[in-house]
């Protein structure tokens, strides 16, 4: 059997015939993290086996939350879940493997046969109320429970997809800052205090689900996740539509405190005496086996009875609510408040209060008890629009804001700064921007994929990231016109280290190619790594290959001569490590918790003295992405945190919460700290005291409930700030005085 071709997400040129011991026969869909395969047990058991992403695979904190997720999915293995049958979460291409299980989603079933009746819904609420108990039982809360993680199965609902559980008894030493869940099923906590968030969490995300079995929307409905979440905080859930008999049941699953919320012990014992008789077999008989949907009647990308996370990234982060108005809010009959009695419909829409923009995002208190680490969207009225539409004078005399569509297409593109212009990727194009103005230079067609990241420039050319199944391009900077290209395409890896690009092969083998010329400069392993990741920051000659050991305490660090591939030192180093920067002849790497990937603390290793200073931050951050300036780190982590750590004299200068749910990785100058957030605004904060100091307004596309899965970082160069925004533009301000903006 050939490997299989990847026709979703990630640029994966071939997909693996094996995980472990089992062939995969066929593949049942991809999603943003990444392909779930049909398989079999020697003995033919039917198995579902998720295979990580490559890119994933090498991402130090995305192999923590899987080893969480297969540790959490061992956990409540049982009658209620999707059995784990055996996972490798430290494989070169990490998985797990679940036993399958043939049968629709609750989101597939709505939206085929529409809305439930009274009894099966009261089945289905004690089938989930009898799961969570079990769930709570072994200590961990699943944070993300909705209608794509419930399987109708013939013996009963599942619950599925942990991969954002955690713990309830986690020692996890952290306040606010990481926001994860599907807004119109989160509770109230989840963005108030989701550091807090217990087994009560889970009894809202059930309330909000029967409302959509019952009705085919929530009980917070909205097309933008940004309202929903100040809905569920604040807003009375609408239950038009539940039945009379389970509304009050209902209601008390949606109270705003955990405390006043039911157990799914009293949940039980209040559905028997709601209706005598319990047969889920009978039930899900007449309810569900005929919409089942097997593997070959599965459509592409669908994965019968397994839910892949959407496209990303997850990991983890707010997730995109589920098409709502269209998939599943819309789709069964009475799906849509458009679809109801036009009275019923304007009563719905008058119950709530009205909100304005200037109400739900303006700045000051409001935003802030509103959202508190969520949005905090400032200048969302009138003035922002107008700030944006008429291009305002900055303090630069020679220099005005600018913002173009190049591409005419909705898409964040992805940015840097090279020879003079502005260099530019989305899916199928890169293009070039004449700083000063926004004015296209030139456009260059590539195959239509997700590029890997911005174009950069290296060797005097455009290094353009190799689409699927093609190796690396360079481009000339004035035409756009390709000057070469590699036939071969890497499959490990791929890094820029001065003027040569570092090809890592899936079998750990490196090859450095001269970036002016496309010739092959040296090919080899590097010694004590198997695939090795590398990272490299401009000013500095050198490439850090590292690699963490299987338990994750432990990475090796090994400097090398990106030009000859000569190693010039090596460490093995505690922890598990990720070169962020350098200063004064130091690497300053993050250490994560090598279980949950979470960043606790800064290293500064210099290699002449082998000396290792550590700084422990004081809230643990996640997915971290970093820069270093001068002596001083700025990190940013889910949650919208920004942290300065000063690593000359090794403390933490200062910690900001932004308002964003989360934020691009940080550029930073002596004075400012540049951040884009994913709604598109570009924030500014001020490098010595941690205040932010300005914002532009925001630009979202079209469907403002989708949320943005990468943030390209700003740019910044000659004073200047480049960003990009969802709704396709690429805009310029003064980075001088953010103020201004």
């Amino acid at each position: 059997m050939a490997p299989q071709r990847n026709a979703g997400a990630g640029a994966e040129a071939e997909l693996p015939e094996y995980a472990g011991h089992y062939r995969l026969e066929s593949r049942l869909g991809s999603g943003g993290m990444g392909v779930v395969h049909l398989a079999r047990s020697t003995s033919g058991l039917k198995l579902a086996v998720k295979v990580v992403h490559a890119q994933f695979a090498r991402d130090r904190e995305f192999r923590g939350r899987f080893r969480q997720e297969v540790a959490a999915a061992r956990r409540v293995s049982g009658a209620f879940t999707a059995p784990v049958v055996d996972a490798d979460p430290e494989a070169e291409r990490p998985w797990m493997a679940t036993l399958f299980i043939p049968g629709p989603t609750l989101a597939e079933h709505v939206k085929r046969n529409g809305p439930m009746p009274s009894p099966q819904l009261r089945r289905l609420m004690a089938g989930l109320a009898e799961g969570l108990r079990d769930i709570h039982r072994v200590g961990v809360v699943h944070r993300d429970l909705k209608p794509s993680n419930v399987l109708l199965a013939e013996d009963g609902p599942k619950v599925i997809d942990f991969g954002i559980s955690r713990p309830k008894d986690s020692e996890l030493r952290t306040e606010t800052g990481k926001l994860i869940g599907t807004p119109p099923f989160m509770a109230p906590e989840q963005f108030r205090r989701p550091r807090e968030v217990g087994p009560s969490a889970d009894i809202f995300a059930l309330g909000s689900l029967l409302v959509h079995a019952a009705t085919g929307r929530g009980p917070f409905d909205s097309d933008s996740p940004y309202v929903v979440a100040y809905q569920v905080v604040h807003d009375e859930p609408d239950l038009t539509g539940v039945p009379e008999g389970l509304a009050p049941l209902v209601l008390r699953c949606l109270a705003k405190e955990p405390e006043d919320r039911p157990s799914p012990d009293e949940l039980m014992r209040e559905l028997r005496s709601v209706a005598a008789s319990y047969d889920t077999r009978a039930f899900l008989a007449e309810a569900f086996i005929p919409a089942q949907r097997t593997e070959q009647t599965a459509p592409t990308g669908a994965v019968p009875g397994h839910q892949v996370e959407p496209e990303p990234e997850e990991p983890e982060e707010l997730k995109e609510p589920e098409e709502p108005g269209t998939a599943e809010h819309g789709s069964g009959p009475g799906a849509d408040a458009g679809e109801l009695p036009a009275g019923q419909a304007a009563a719905r829409r008058s119950a709530r209060p009205p909100l304005s923009k200037r109400a739900l995002f303006g700045g000051g208190a409001l935003a802030l008890a509103v959202f508190g680490t969520l949005f905090s969207l400032q200048l969302l009225g009138d003035e922002a629009q107008e700030r944006r539409t008429t291009g305002v004078r900055t303090t630069a005399a020679a220099f005005r804001a600018w913002e173009v569509a190049p591409s005419g297409e909705q898409g964040t593109p992805q940015c840097s700064y090279g020879a003079g212009r502005l260099f530019c990727a989305l899916p199928g194009q890169v293009f070039a921007l004449d700083p000063d103005d926004g004015g296209t230079l030139w456009r260059h067609t590539v195959a239509r994929s997700a590029p890997g990241g911005p174009p950069v420039v290296s060797g005097g050319l455009v290094q353009s990231a190799p689409s699927r199944g093609d190796g690396p391009a360079a481009l000339h900077p004035a035409s756009g016109k390709p000057v070469w290209r590699q036939d071969t395409a890497e499959s490990g890896g791929l890094a820029v280290a001065g003027d040569t690009l570092l090809l890592t092969g899936a079998d750990g083998t490196v090859t450095g190619v001269d970036s002016a010329s496309g010739d092959t400069g040296w090919t080899g392993r590097i010694p004590g790594h198997g695939v090795p990741l590398f990272d490299s920051f401009a000013g500095d000659p050198l490439a850090y290959a590292t690699s963490t050991s299987d338990d994750g305490l432990h990475t090796r660090v090994t400097a090398v001569d990106p030009r000859t591939g000569e190693v010039r030192w090596d460490a093995r180093l505690t922890g598990m490590l990720k070169p962020v920067g350098t200063t004064g002849g130091s690497v300053v790497l993050t250490s994560a918790d090598p279980v949950y990937g979470e960043t606790e603390a800064l290293v500064r290793y210099t290699p002449d003295s082998r000396e290792v200073r550590r700084v422990a931050l004081s809230v643990p951050l996640a997915q971290v992405q970093g820069t270093v300036h001068g002596e001083v780190a700025h990190l940013t982590g889910a949650g919208g945190r920004v942290v300065a750590v000063d690593m000359g004299a090794l403390r933490q200068r200062w910690s900001l919460e932004t308002g964003a749910a989360r934020t691009s990785a940080p550029v930073a100058d002596a004075r400012h700290v540049f951040l884009t957030a994913p709604d598109g605004r570009l924030l500014a904060v001020d490098a010595r005291v941690g205040r932010l100091v300005g914002q532009t307004g925001p630009r979202m596309a079209d469907a403002s409930d989708r949320v943005v899965a990468a943030l390209p970082e700003p740019v910044l160069a000659d004073g200047h700030v480049y960003a990009a925004a969802p709704d396709g533009t690429v805009f310029a301000v003064d980075g001088r005085d953010p103020a201004d903006w």
